[in-house]
């Protein structure tokens, strides 16, 4: 099983599908990085030698932000908004949606379960 950023890949797959288990590469990231270091789109992982997996790894550390450093960003950008108290800073600190989709019926604000008291099984 190869370990790229940080990710254990399926090695039966081929490398363009098994690339998009590493947070922030999907499809598109993973056949420009094929392209990049010149493997068959047909290849399997478990076909992959130490060097083309060395280089893979290489390509992802310098070109692409990937795993933690993404995760990092993006929750960095959301309390960036949450401190700022734009609209869509309120939004995510009430858990409901940002992107304008429908509240009159569909989605209550994401909150812990509550006890009834004096329910019993």
């Amino acid at each position: 099983m190869a370990r790229i950023a940080g990710v254990n890949i399926p090695t039966a797959k081929r490398v363009v599908i098994a690339l998009t288990y590493i947070h922030g590469i999907g499809p598109k990231f993973a056949q420009e990085i094929m392209d990049k270091v010149g493997l068959p789109a047909d290849k399997r992982v478990h076909q992959l030698t130490d060097s083309e997996v060395l280089q893979i790894r290489e390509t992802i550390d310098r070109d692409y932000q990937v795993e933690g450093d993404l995760r990092r960003e993006t929750s960095m950008n959301i309390k960036r908004l949450m401190d700022l108290g734009c609209y869509r800073g309120l939004r995510h600190r009430r858990g409901l949606p940002v992107r304008g989709q429908r509240t009159h019926t569909t989605p209550a604000p994401a909150s812990p379960a509550k006890a009834i008291a004096g329910k019993k099984k």
